[in-house]
């Protein structure tokens, strides 16, 4: 909810003639009772529903004055926002609270109905917890015709844009006050938003440039109040009360009221946002390829992340099919970056229903290893982080990364998910989906006869030293040392060498990546696969194999007989029994359980039905 607020375009009034025709609809309310020169109202406003607000709420209740709180309904008793008994002591200590959607989304780049769903509900949400609920704040200050009649019909009697108002940062040719009544009462003009770069000199200029101009009204709008100077939506409560006193002195010409003391007006009906269409079949992701754009961005897909890195998206035209969404992260200390379907309330997150499982997919290109990160709606709105899956691997080229969620948690609605970064690299995703278990489509048929290996012959650089695709496992106490040897290859001019010391037990091998579907060659329960491999060793040597379970877990499986010591390549072959039920991918591997060196390539999977002759 703290991401920078965007600038809307200046707006044109409208004209005496419109301004009279709203005000006999009754949207336009009564003119304030007429002041002296240059009279000069500043309304104090809050945006998000911040938990350090409260050091100004503090401020304003010991000086006496009134503040307007906008209030995301979506995260009240989350961490870092208002509870709800702090914003009925906001609400019984005289200060308003508006309305600043459910989720906090850009309502521009939804559809309609979504767009109508976060204003609507927010206000029936603030309304049922007890609030009179007038007044409305643009998330970003993006709005347009669509998103303004939306806020009239859904009951609210104004709503504030930001950055038409003159300041040092902006709009140095702009009014210094909104007039009253506002010319457009569902785009109040105010200034930009308050930051970490405005001084004490800042804030009262806001309000004496009105004073000694034409006057007007003057919104000031504040997120952060804290001690946090490298946020740049934040200031420190010492600045804010140093203003607010200030504030306090000013002439009888100039008063602090709130937004609704402003504007006037009867409390409205609630009116509720369109219904979220139920569940559907097939794939749940909304625009999932990114090629619809909005404002140059996704449409239906928002940027989330948390912790301290500096992360960089945007949309390159080199994915997999059409556009991909990128995210370049430098600056790596903790936390993640990730692109994900918008955290709303339906038009955009994919619908998902209580005690379902559901097949996650997305394709992918990262220098550094991914994994899902994945989030629930619940109640009125709310999104909860709910799980994540295990790490795949960096890949040079697409490859395709699939989980299975477990069961979604009672009173759940919707699920976000996306691939996330979580160390300085760059990551690119391309064509989402998921499907419910229950009516998902059977996976793809690999043609009878098809190497199920992927990089089988170890040509495509990994991570590290180790090709794509392919890892290292093993066990006991030894010391195995892995080398990417670019001559004496069976085939191509790589292969892969492992010379192991300091042998006392256990094993280690080279084997596909034991990863949750980008890697591990896809395999049938019940069906029997021939193993294959090229390798020389100084000792004997064997197949290990693995299985993935139907929970997404990998168990060792079995092994095949000892092959002998080979100085020149030969083939290495085995036959599986037949693979447990609810199992879903198999890997495998040469190892050494003595000092020696192994070199490996070439390897091969087929399904024994079809496979190619040895």
């Amino acid at each position: 909810m703290a991401r920078r607020k965007m600038m809307r375009r200046t707006r044109s009034l409208v004209t005496s003639a419109a301004v009279l025709a709203l005000a006999v609809a009754g949207l336009v309310m009564t003119p304030m009772t007429a002041y002296a020169a240059a009279p000069t109202v500043v309304s104090l406003t809050f945006d998000d529903g911040h938990a350090d607000q409260m050091a100004a709420a503090q401020t304003l209740d010991a000086l006496g004055l009134k503040g307007t709180f906008f209030v995301t309904s979506g995260v009240v008793n989350t961490p870092n926002y208002f509870t709800l008994d702090q914003v009925r002591a906001l609400s019984a200590a005289g200060h308003e609270i508006g309305g600043h959607t459910v989720t906090h989304p850009d309502l521009t780049t939804l559809p309609t109905d979504e767009a109508t769903r976060q204003v609507c509900n927010d206000r029936v949400n603030l309304s049922n917890w007890g609030f009179r609920v007038t007044s409305f704040a643009y998330p970003f200050a993006s709005a347009n015709a669509t998103t303004e009649t939306i806020a009239r019909n859904c009951g609210y009697n104004s709503a504030r844009g930001l950055g038409d108002i003159r300041t040092r940062f902006s709009c140095g040719t702009c009014a210094v006050g909104e007039s009253m009544p506002p010319a457009d009462p569902y785009y109040t003009a105010a200034p930009d938003q308050v930051e970490n770069t405005w001084t004490l000199a800042d804030l009262q200029r806001s309000v004496t440039q009105a004073e000694n101009g034409t006057g007007g009204w003057v919104q000031l709008t504040f997120h952060h109040i804290a001690n946090n100077p490298s946020d740049p939506i934040t200031i420190s409560p010492t600045l804010f009360n140093q203003f607010a006193n200030w504030l306090k002195t000013r002439p009888a010409t100039t008063t602090i009221r709130t937004v609704d003391q402003v504007i006037g007006g009867t409390v409205k009906p609630l009116v509720n946002g369109p219904a979220v269409p139920p569940p559907g079949s097939g794939n749940l992701v909304k625009n999932p390829s990114f090629d619809t754009l909005t404002n140059g961005l996704p449409q239906c897909w928002q940027q989330g992340g948390y912790g301290t890195n500096t992360p960089t998206f945007s949309m390159v035209n080199q994915g997999r099919t059409g556009r991909a969404a990128q995210i370049v992260m430098r600056n790596y200390a903790n936390g993640d970056a990730k692109w994900l379907p918008s955290l709303d309330l339906g038009g955009c997150s994919p619908a998902g229903t209580a005690g379902h499982t559901y097949n996650l997919g997305m394709w992918y290109k990262s220098t550094v290893p991914t994994q899902f990160a994945v989030y629930y709606r619940s109640g009125i709105g709310a999104w909860t982080y709910w799980t994540s899956s295990p790490w795949f691997a960096a890949a040079t080229t697409f490859q395709k990364a699939s989980w299975t969620t477990p069961a979604l948690p009672q009173g759940a609605s919707g699920i976000s998910f996306g691939l996330n970064i979580f160390s300085n690299g760059t990551l690119t995703t391309d064509d989402a989906e998921m499907f419910d278990v229950a009516t998902a489509p059977p996976p793809t048929t690999p043609p009878a006869g098809s190497n199920l290996v992927q990089n089988a012959g170890l040509e495509t650089a990994g991570t590290g030293t180790l090709p794509q695709c392919f890892q290292t496992a093993g066990f006991g106490t030894n010391t195995p040392v892995y080398t990417t040897l670019t001559t004496g290859a069976h085939s191509g001019t790589r292969a892969v060498r492992l010379q192991m010391t300091g042998y006392t037990s256990g094993d280690s091998k080279l084997l596909p990546s034991l990863d949750a579907g980008s890697c591990a060659p896809p395999a049938t329960a019940g069906k029997t696969y021939s193993l294959r491999a090229w390798y020389t060793s100084t000792a004997s040597t064997q197949f290990a194999v693995y299985y993935r379970n139907s929970a997404g877990t990998w168990v060792y499986w079995t092994s095949s007989p000892w092959l002998a010591p080979t100085t020149t390549y030969s083939q290495a072959s085995f036959t599986t029994p037949a693979l447990p039920a609810g199992a879903t991918a198999i890997s495998f591997g040469l190892n050494l359980f003595s000092n020696g060196t192994l070199v490996t390539d070439d390897y091969a999977m087929y399904d024994t039905v079809g496979a190619p002759a040895l």
